[in-house]
Order: structure tokens, then C-alpha cells, then sequence
């Protein structure tokens, strides 16, 4: 009971905590929860919430979704996240049970032949025999005078709630390359299959002019010119082929398959996925909010503010409680109640002398703490840029694909027109091939633009911060 007096003012000193209480992220737009929208959303945009998971099921293909899917399931990058994750918990559960006392029992049995020695008193110099029994426990507990511990523990938790968002960023990541590559491999599809159509007419084209030139009524100018077209056209597939086996590979690797593992699913061409009519794009503060990456650097600066806390209650003295209890002796009979010894001591450290270190450490901690407020501002800036960019790519792709269906579709009623007057006569080869040309180009610009417009959608998508699911939060793990 002499250790009371001492033990409740420790008590009471545990209940103050030095360093800066954390009270959340820095306000890096004055109107952020008030603004109307973005500054370049579209006609095709609206305010509504978007979806935050499977957003990639608005493009109606099966057979993407199948490789979402895949990929969310068996991607190594997404396992290397989940691993962090694991070990940033560990630790929270670590640093909890640092501010719970730690206890130690122990058992000795020994026994010992020692030569020369008169161990017994009788006079007896030879060979003696001692046998040793000991039990004991030990317990030491550190009292959390000015909060070291409970900012350890902050800091872990902030520590695991970043790593959970780092999940869902390696999430939103990997759905959008997934898609991209998906796209990718859909366009060149059709660009070899438009290229294979242009060639099998040029072909007929170039058995017609040689026909009529053994006739006499073809010169072997054009024969020369339309054998160097379709030369032309052939030489176009090739590197269209090696770009659909590289997307190929670069799915199977996505979804954690070796290369050429989905060559018979995708072999078969299919139409690019085009995006909705309308695209439900949020606001600003939702964004914010939102982005898994936002939430790691926000998460981030709570670590970075606890830290401070750890470094500035390192200065300040720290007291142990000390708890010894033995018994024991040279016979088992000694092991007994009216044997036992019990010590219990405070023990009181404080290195006072330290010349400047523990100040420069809280220093350090503070350069720390600003360098990842200034990583959040950064972060916040860069999400609502990457959005606004988004959006006028999206938006001003739309036109652009307005502007190729209206050039297709002139195109093909000019090519209509030139092979009327060729097959009247009224017209040369070497018009009707241009125009020809012209029609093909331009279906094949229109394709690309197809292409091109579910890309932006894509990276739109990823610039909102869509494509992750929740995860259990740490408090609901701790519970389980």
C-alpha cells in the first residue's frame, strides 16, 4: 500500500496528452462545399450522384464486366495493397496492446555439481550437489503521463485507415487500365477488319485496271497506282496486329493471368462500348470526399499530426510500475506461501540533459506534418484539375464525333455518286479510287473517335474517383 500516494497522482497525470489534437484537413477552397459544379461539365453531364463501384457495367458489355471482375479478384497489385493493409492493422492492434501492462511468469528447476566446494558446513571439501527451485512473475506497466502511447495509437490508426484507402485507389487504378486496354483491344479489332475490307476491294479494284489494261483501256499508271495502294493498306495491318496482341497480354496480366491466357475469349472481334447518352458526374466537395487518393493524403496528415505528439511527449519523464513475486529455494518444500517475495517499485526516467534532441525532434515531426498538408493541398488541386481536364475531353470529343459521322456519312454518299458516274463513263479511275479513299478514311477516323470518346469516358471515370468497393473499417475489423 506504499506505492498508492504514488500511484494516483501517475493516474491523474495519465489523462494529459501534449502535441496538437488533429481537427482535420486544412480548407483548400474557400466555397468547396458550396460551389454550384464543375467548370466544364457538359450538356451530356449531370449533377446526380454517379455510381462509385461497377461503373463499368454503364457500357453494357458482358464481357468487360467479366474482366473487371477477373482483375479486382487476382491482380497482384491489388493483393500487394491488401498485404499493406493487413500489416497497417497489425500494427493498430500492436500499439493498442503496448498500453496494456505486460506480464511475465517463469519456472526454474536447477541442479548443480560443484567440485571443492563446503557448500553444507560440515567440513566436507569434495564434490557437492545443490538443486534449485524457483516460481515467479514479473509485471511492468508504463504510465501514459503526457500521451505518447495514445498518439501512437492515433497515429497507427491513421496509419491503417490510409492503407485502406490506398486499397480502394489501387481499385480505381486497375478498373481503368482494365478498360482502357479492353477498348484499346476492341478498336484495333476493328481497324484490322476495316483495313482487311479496304484491301479485298482494292484488290478487285487492281484484277479490274489489269484486266483493262491487257484491253488496252487502262494505262499501267494505274495499275502501278493501285498496286502501291494496296501494298499501302496491307503494310497497315501489320503493326494493327502486334498492338491487339500487346492488349491481349496486357489484359491476361491485368487480371492475373499469364500472357496469351484470354486469346481464345477475345479472339473474335466485337463493337467498341460506347458510353450513356448522359454521364452523372457529382460535384466538387463530393469528389473530394470521394477519391480514395484524397483520403489516403488526408489520413496521412492525421499520422503525420500524431506524430508530433509522440515526439513531444518523448521530452517529458516516463514512469514504470515494477511488480516482482518469487518464491523458491535449494528444496521443493520451499516453494510455499510463507516463503514468498513480493517487490513493487515506480521507477521514474527522465532525461532532462539532452542538449537540444527532443526539441529537434518535435521540430522534425512539425517539418513532417506541414510536408503532408502541403501534399494534401496538392492532391485536392490535382483531383479537381484531372476532373475539370476530364470533362472538356469528354466534352469536346463529343463534337468530335459528331463532326466524323457527319464526314462519314458525306463520304459515303460522294463514293456512291463517283461509282454512278465511273460505271456511266463519266468519270476516271483515279477519281472514283480517291473518293474511294476518302469514304475508308473516313469510317476508319470515325472509329478511332468511337474509340477515342470511351476512353475519355474511361479516364473520367478515374478522375472521379469511381471503381472501388468499401472495405470493413478498422473499427469494424478490431470488433470481429
Amino acid at each position: 500500500m506504499r506505492t498508492l500516494p504514488l500511484l494516483v497522482p501517475a493516474l491523474l497525470l495519465g489523462a494529459c496528452t501534449v502535441g496538437p489534437n488533429y481537427a482535420g484537413p486544412p480548407k483548400t477552397l474557400a466555397d468547396a462545399t458550396g460551389t454550384a459544379g464543375f467548370k466544364r461539365a457538359g450538356p451530356a453531364t449531370t449533377a446526380a450522384v454517379p455510381v462509385v463501384a461497377d461503373w463499368w457495367t454503364q457500357l453494357n458489355d458482358p464481357t468487360l464486366t467479366a474482366l473487371e471482375r477477373q482483375a479486382l479478384a487476382g491482380n497482384p497489385n491489388i493483393a500487394v495493397a491488401e498485404a499493406r493493409l493487413r500489416q497497417a492493422r497489425a500494427g493498430l492492434r500492436l500499439q493498442r496492446a503496448n498500453q496494456a501492462p505486460s506480464a511475465n511468469a517463469s519456472a526454474v528447476y536447477a541442479h548443480a555439481r560443484i567440485p571443492g566446494i563446503d557448500l553444507t558446513g560440515k567440513g566436507d571439501t569434495g564434490a557437492s550437489a545443490v538443486d534449485l527451485y524457483n516460481l515467479g512473475f514479473d509485471a511492468s506497466w508504463e504510465v501514459d503521463l503526457f500521451g505518447g502511447q495514445r498518439r501512437q495509437v492515433e497515429a497507427a490508426r491513421a496509419q491503417a485507415q490510409a492503407a485502406e484507402a490506398n486499397v480502394a485507389d489501387a481499385q480505381v487504378s486497375l478498373t481503368a487500365d482494365v478498360a482502357n486496354a479492353y477498348v484499346a483491344l476492341r478498336d484495333r479489332q476493328q481497324r484490322i477488319a476495316l483495313s482487311r475490307r479496304s484491301a479485298e476491294m482494292q484488290q478487285r479494284m487492281l484484277d479490274l485496271t489489269r484486266q483493262r489494261f491487257d484491253q488496252g483501256a487502262a494505262s499501267a499508271l494505274d495499275v502501278e497506282r493501285l498496286t502501291g495502294q494496296l501494298e499501302a493498306t496491307n503494310g497497315q495491318i501489320v503493326p494493327l496486329q502486334a498492338e491487339l496482341e500487346s492488349y491481349l497480354n496486357a489484359l491476361a496480366v491485368l487480371t492475373g493471368q499469364e500472357p496469351g491466357a484470354l486469346d481464345a475469349q477475345l479472339t473474335a472481334p466485337a463493337p467498341v462500348p460506347l458510353p450513356p447518352a448522359s454521364v452523372a458526374i457529382g460535384d466538387p466537395a463530393a469528389l473530394l470526399q470521394r477519391r480514395p487518393d484524397i483520403r489516403a493524403a488526408e489520413r496521412q496528415l492525421a499520422q503525420r499530426t500524431a506524430q508530433v505528439g509522440i515526439a513531444d511527449a518523448a521530452r517529458f519523464p516516463r514512469l514504470n510500475i515494477l511488480g516482482l513475486i518469487g518464491l523458491g529455494g535449494t528444496q521443493l518444500s520451499d516453494i510455499s506461501p510463507d516463503k514468498l517475495l513480493g517487490i513493487a517499485a515506480p521507477m521514474l526516467q527522465w532525461n532532462f540533459l539532452d542538449f537540444g534532441r527532443g526539441r529537434a525532434r518535435v521540430d522534425q515531426a512539425k517539418g513532417q506534418r506541414d510536408e503532408a498538408e502541403a501534399q494534401y493541398r496538392g492532391a485536392v488541386l490535382g483531383a479537381l484539375r484531372d476532373a475539370e481536364d476530364s470533362l472538356s475531353r469528354f466534352g469536346r470529343r463529343r463534337e468530335t464525333v459528331a463532326s466524323l459521322m457527319r464526314s462519314k456519312a458525306s463520304a459515303d454518299r460522294a463514293a456512291g455518286l463517283m461509282q454512278q458516274r465511273f460505271r456511266a463513263g463519266t468519270a476516271t479511275l483515279i477519281d472514283t479510287l480517291d473518293a474511294e479513299r476518302q469514304r475508308v478514311a473516313a469510317e476508319q477516323n470515325l472509329s478511332a473517335g468511337l474509340a477515342a470518346l470511351t476512353g475519355d469516358y474511361v479516364s473520367l471515370q478515374k478522375a472521379l474517383g469511381l471503381g472501388w468497393a468499401p472495405l470493413p473499417t478498422v473499427e469494424a475489423t478490431q470488433a470481429k
